[in-house]
């Protein structure tokens, strides 16, 4: 819900286990704003099918959007999701054969043996992968050797950490997207003062959307300046706790 209209209703719940992969409505296309910290990934996961090999390994920070590349790579080709929790060597992975597949969180897979049979599964079926990671494979810590082998052969589109620019254009899109009217002023304030990723933009506006809506007030700056304390507080807070 936003401050100058009613919302829609509660979003749909992400997928937990292996299925038909559903991302969120800010997942989209056209949602996806090219700058030249992701220019070279964004064309060369979307060169699908023409990859030079089966399996492809998106890494970038965390928040730096990898998770919205896949999405839209998900949906052209039409993958199943499968979450690294689901691939260990004794999985019966028979329902994912000739599947395009989605591995996001690659670099947190436990089982390498398992990791090695889907690599085999996606090879001999003719499909292919998008990984995901914060790290290039080969820093993945993989010790079994024919897996570092199959790992070194996939090209890495890499995902640099978003400008400061791009940072403000995604703050601008998702203000528009809750029909929120914020001045550049204020954009330029926020920006300056959360970290530069887009899980922090897409987090503080939520918040002040909230807090614009709570106290019927429109989004300036002594409420991106109170929401944005807030925010710091709680983290400082939960840091503490650890």
């Amino acid at each position: 819900m936003s401050a100058t209209g009613p919302g829609d209703g509660a979003r749909p719940a992400a997928p937990q286990l292996a299925f038909e992969f559903a991302p969120q409505p800010r997942y989209g296309d056209d949602d996806f704003l090219i700058a030249p910290s992701n220019a070279a990934a964004h064309a060369l996961v979307l060169s699908w099918p023409a990859w030079p090999d089966p399996a492809l390994a998106l890494v970038g920070a965390r928040g730096a959007g990898k998770s919205h590349l896949a999405a839209i790579w998900a949906r052209r080709a039409q993958a199943v999701l499968v979450p690294p929790e689901a691939v260990s060597a004794g999985a019966d992975l028979g329902d994912f054969y000739g599947r395009h597949i989605l591995l996001e969180g690659a670099d947190g897979v436990a089982d390498e043996q398992g990791l090695f049979h889907l690599f085999n599964l996606v090879q001999e079926s003719r499909a292919t992968m998008l990984m995901t990671g914060q790290a290039e494979p080969e820093g993945w810590g993989v010790r079994l050797p024919d897996l570092r082998s199959r790992l070194r052969r996939a090209p890495v589109a890499h995902i640099e950490p978003p400008t400061d620019d791009l940072v403000r254009a995604v703050l601008v899109k998702l203000f528009e997207d809750r029909q929120l009217a914020v001045e550049a002023n204020v954009i330029d304030y926020i920006a300056l003062r959360i970290d530069r990723s887009l899980d922090a933009a897409r987090a503080i506006v939520a918040a002040l959307d909230a807090e614009a809506l709570a106290r019927g007030r429109a989004v300036g700056r002594g409420l991106a300046a109170d929401v944005i304390a807030r925010l710091a507080s709680n983290r400082l807070a939960s840091d503490e706790e650890l």
